[in-house]
Order: structure tokens, then sequence, then C-alpha cells
């Protein structure tokens, strides 16, 4: 027995009932423990929802969740304008979705603007968006005299 031999029997000592053994692997439940809340839980894939037509320029998002907002996000990435129609969510989630989506729209230089009651136009820096929506502030209207 060589030097080595000894230094490695000292360091990591085989017994004759080790050898042939193999540790047993671990259930899935113990490597991936169970999501708590459904903001954790990658999203599910729509059918067709990655199938959209090549010459597409614009999409129309009415999102339920905001589980939805990924996907606004990736036809944003993608290099599509998205309208997104927020009446259907709660004040919160609908406060978490614009915040995501100025994010995502601030890292591709492009552009957010509200043009409706909850609705919201983003656009990548690719597609430029002309004129203004006027929200019916009084401030705006003109004099009739």
């Amino acid at each position: 027995m060589g030097f080595m031999d000894k230094v490695k029997d000292f360091v990591a000592p085989v017994d004759d009932d080790d050898q042939g053994y193999e540790p047993e692997t671990p259930k899935k439940s113990e490597v991936e423990p169970e999501l708590a809340s459904r903001y954790e839980r990658p999203a599910a894939r729509k059918a067709g929802a990655s199938s959209l037509n090549s010459n597409t320029k614009m999409v129309l998002f009415e999102p339920r969740s905001f589980s939805e907002a990924e996907e606004v996000g990736q036809r944003l990435k993608e290099g599509r304008a998205v309208v997104v129609n927020l009446h259907k969510l709660d004040r919160e989630y609908a406060q978490r979705t614009i915040d995501f989506l100025t994010g995502v729209v601030f890292a591709l230089d492009g552009k957010i603007q509200k043009i409706g009651q909850n609705v919201i136009l983003c656009s990548p820096a690719e597609i430029g968006v002309q004129g203004t929506i006027s929200l019916g502030n009084p401030d705006d209207l003109d004099d009739e005299e």
C-alpha cells in the first residue's frame, strides 16, 4: 500500500459493507417542495397562445389573472404592440400588471400609455405610435362661446 493509498484510506475509508452501495435517489416530493401560491407556479400555456401569424403587429389582451402578464411581456419581446384591458382584474393585480409591463417596456426602450379607463397600450421601440387620446379631462375642453 503506497502513501497515497494510505491518505485516501484515512480521508475516506472504504468499508467492505459499503462496496456496491448506491444511495437512494430522493423522491420527487423531497426535491421539489410544493409551491405555496399560484404566483409561484409556472403559468400553464394556453393552446394556440404562441401560434400567432408572423404578420401580426398588435395583440389585444384582457387578462383575468396576474399570471397572464408574462404572455403580454413575451409578445412585447417579439416586437408586437399590445393593448391590455385591465377591467377583469382586481385593483391590486391590475397595478401589479402595470408595474410588470412598465419594467418590460423600459427594458425594451418602448413606450406605455393609458388609452382609456383601465386600458393601456404598450409598444416596443420598433413600433411607432402617433397621436394622443383625450381621457375626458375637463381642462382639455375648449370653451364654446
